[in-house]
């Protein structure tokens, strides 16, 4: 199969086109005639040398396509299905790849379309579960605009949250497509939100800093009900939960979608 790999560090320019031996799925995984692939800050980090590791690598931890062989133990799709997920060890740039942890691409989405998600929903996923969202739940998402925090909004929705969505004015028209109430991020923050939710709310996600954090805290009730993926230095201030990295029991939840998507 052709891949891309590298074998130097630094630019777009080290990126190579090789021949390499197809790959097969061991059990519990599944092989990917690749489509798309995502493309993320990791991988410019790992080809550039920030995070070191041993050369030469491939690159690319994100993957839409189609089922093409399956690995013993799996029964949740069959080859053919259109499916998006992570390839493990960032190798996902080829023709060919592996994935242990996917799900069935919505029918509304193309492969470029889901080849962009996996991240952004586990992350999405992971946050919401982190601070309880659920049936009637008020939640505001900070940064509802973009890929972690719309995927945040449809999910909360779909869970049969209220969703309050922060963003630029230029978005609103967008937020309220995919099910939440907009105001604008910024200054004055904290006085928006008591006029959308004068009894408070029940958490809040930051998906995009800006020192947003006291003002979450306060309308959700203490530091415990709100989470950010976007602000280390305000979690530390505030007492609030910093989230990174993909937890396993999230690693699927690209199967989240199926509820919002159709």
């Amino acid at each position: 199969m052709k891949a891309i790999r590298f074998s130097q560090f630094g630019g777009p320019e080290v990126l190579e086109l090789v021949e390499l031996p197809d790959p097969h799925p061991a059990p519990g995984q599944i092989r990917v005639a690749v489509r798309a692939v995502g493309v993320n800050a990791i991988d410019w980090k790992l080809r550039s040398g920030m995070r070191g590791g041993d050369l030469p690598r491939r690159t690319g931890g994100e993957v839409a396509g189609v089922v093409d062989e399956l690995g013993d133990g799996v029964t949740d799709v069959a080859v053919g299905d259109r499916v998006f997920g992570f390839a493990p060890g960032f190798d996902g740039a080829a023709e060919l790849a592996l994935s242990a942890e996917y799900a069935p691409i919505p029918p509304s989405l193309d492969f470029a379309g889901a080849a962009g998600l996996p991240v952004a929903v586990e992350t999405a996923v992971r946050t919401l579960g982190l601070v309880g969202v659920g049936a009637d739940s008020t939640v505001v998402i900070n940064g509802a605009a973009g890929a972690v925090g719309s995927s945040a909004v449809q999910i909360a929705v779909a869970r049969g949250a209220r969703v309050i969505g922060t963003a630029s004015p230029g978005n609103d028209g967008y937020l309220r497509s995919i099910g939440a109430e907009p105001t604008t991020y910024g200054e004055g923050l904290a006085g928006r939100l008591r006029e959308l939710a004068p009894d408070g709310i029940d958490a809040a996600v930051d998906a995009a800093g800006g020192g947003a954090l006291p003002a979450l805290v306060e309308l959700a009730g203490g530091p415990q009900h709100v989470v950010t993926i976007a602000d280390h230095t305000g979690a530390q201030a505030t007492g609030v939960r910093f989230s990174a990295g993909a937890d396993p029991s999230t690693a699927r939840a690209m199967h989240a979608l199926k509820d919002t998507a159709s």
